[in-house]
């Protein structure tokens, strides 16, 4: 069964040594926050869907905060902390706690693997924090109870054309929308390491 608590997820991640890619294999860098809080249910996960732009690849897609690592940046955790700021107005640094990190993914757009790797973060929330919109990449924040991505009603596929090819692909739904993608990637590694499985 499931074990959905902060003690544990902190506890799991403490002992994960994350896996990740060399800058020969992807010399562009990019890093996410997946930011948790508690509830009484059980932990919520915050998401973003993006605004709808014309030739991002990732345009429109439920994702975590996150975005390309600057030269300003002294490396991937403090490029999660500054897009989480900008994006959704979360200072990581007062209002969280680090709670591990992720094995590194390959980003790819349509069908195409990019030169750039992906770094997840994973954050506890410690204070009360009131997210805003204001920036004009993202469409909507929304939290999602664990629970609900663990529940098999809500495992699904998305149909999804490539160089004239139909598939089907992997996804969540939830409060209708869908998770798919990077994203889910990097969800399914998460829970391998939460050793969290859908439907237990």
């Amino acid at each position: 069964m499931n074990r959905l608590d902060l003690e544990w997820i902190r506890a799991r991640l403490v002992a994960h040594r994350p896996r990740p890619i060399s800058d020969k294999v992807a010399p562009r860098r990019a890093a996410v926050a997946a930011v948790f809080r508690d509830r009484i249910g059980g932990p919520e996960l915050m998401f973003i869907r993006r605004a709808e732009v014309e030739g991002d690849p990732w345009s429109g897609h439920m994702a975590f905060p996150g975005g390309q690592t600057e030269e300003e940046d002294p490396g991937p955790l403090q490029t999660a902390r500054r897009e989480t700021m900008e994006e959704v107005g979360v200072d990581l640094q007062r209002s969280s706690q680090l709670l591990g990190q992720l094995d590194d993914v390959i980003a790819s757009a349509r069908g195409r693997v990019l030169p750039m790797a992906i770094t997840p973060f994973v954050f506890e929330l410690v204070a009360d924090v009131a997210p805003r919109l204001g920036h004009a990449e993202v469409e909507e924040l929304l939290w999602v109870p664990a629970s609900m991505l663990l529940d098999p009603a809500n495992a699904s596929a998305v149909p999804y054309t490539l160089a004239g090819q139909r598939f089907n692909l992997p996804c969540f739904r939830v409060f209708d929308r869908v998770i798919w993608g990077l994203t889910y990637q990097m969800l399914m590694r998460m829970f391998s390491v939460l050793d969290w499985s859908p439907g237990r």
